[in-house]
Order: C-alpha cells, then structure tokens, then sequence
C-alpha cells in the first residue's frame, strides 16, 4: 500500500468515528429531551387531577383557599419558567407542589364525608399514581443526563463535542437533587 493510500484510509476512518461519534452524542441529548416531554406529560397530568380533585372538594367544604392559590400560582409560574427557558424555577415551582400533594392526605383526613366520597378517593388514588409517574420520569430524565454528561466527558468524545459546541453541548438541569449531589455528579472524573 501506498503513503497515499494509507492517508486516505486514516481520514476515511476517523471521518466515520466523528460521525459515528456525533450522532451517539445525538441519540443522548434527544433521550434527554424525550425524558424532559414526558415529565411535562405527567405535570400536565397531575395538575388535571387537581383541577377535578378541588371541583370535587369544594363540594363537601370551603376548601383551603390558600392551598387552592398556591397550586395556581405555582402552577403558573413552572409555565412561565419553562416558557422562559428557565429549567431551574421550573424545577422549584414544580417541586413545591409536589409537597402539596404529599400534604392532601392530611386534609382529607380532617373530612370524614370527603374521605368517604367516591369521586374523591379515585381522585387520591389518581394523584398517588401520577405522584409515582412523575418520579419515574424524573429518574429516567436524571439518568438520562448521567449518560449523556458521561459520554460527552469521555476522551475521544469530548474532542468531538468542543469541535461542534454549538450543536453538541448542554447544560441540563436535573430534577429534585441536591446541590451537593449535582456537584459530585459534576465533578466526576474516571481515576485510571
């Protein structure tokens, strides 16, 4: 074979790695994205179950109106983080009425009536589960930015990613962790 020759198959080669490479890079960043759709399938969810669950209560009682506004409001402000683009107020709107629902079992226990309805205990049963549903997708979301952070800091791979930043490089937040937790993440390192 010739020098030529030889050139030519080398750039051929790393030519298919750099492909290769983009769109594995690609593939992870459009997981994370789906991941992200399917968290905002289950919040459009819960927030419709309580829609139905406050129509339901404040037939039995004048229902707090103070947890009312808070959904609401919260509500509202997790659409105008996202709209915005604001991933991490999002998160922190999204988060808060998550601990109301968890706190719902306590009101429904001061309402004998309500407790018993039927309507209402479905509703429950429905905000448990969509509850459970969205913790799911969250995991998958996180573990979906793990993947995605552990290629993109590989060593070949990273090459890749600071030549094409622009289409390449994210920055994701995650769902429900902690400070301490995103930096250890963060700062992960693979020791040889």
């Amino acid at each position: 074979m010739s020098t030529g020759m030889i050139i030519i198959l080398v750039l051929v080669a790393l030519g298919i790695f750099i492909v290769f490479t983009y769109n594995t890079v690609i593939a992870l960043i459009e997981a994370v994205r789906n991941n992200q759709n399917q968290i905002d399938i289950q919040l459009d969810r819960r927030y419709k179950v309580f829609e139905s669950l406050i129509e339901v209560v404040k037939k039995y009682m004048n229902y707090e109106q103070t947890t009312l506004k808070d959904v609401v409001a919260l509500r509202s402000q997790a659409q105008q983080a996202h709209a915005a683009g604001d991933e991490t107020s999002r998160i922190a709107a999204e988060n808060k009425i998550s601990t109301i629902a968890s706190g719902l079992n306590l009101v429904f226990e001061q309402y004998p009536d309500l407790k018993a309805n039927q309507n209402c205990l479905q509703l429950q049963e429905e905000i448990v589960s969509t509850e459970n549903r969205l913790a799911y997708a969250k995991q998958s979301y996180n573990d979906s930015i793990e993947r995605y952070n552990a290629t993109r800091k590989s060593f070949f791979t990273s090459m890749i990613v600071n030549l094409f930043k622009g289409k390449l490089f994210f920055d994701f937040a995650y769902w429900q962790l902690s400070e301490a937790k995103i930096a250890e993440q963060e700062a992960y390192t693979v020791k040889l």
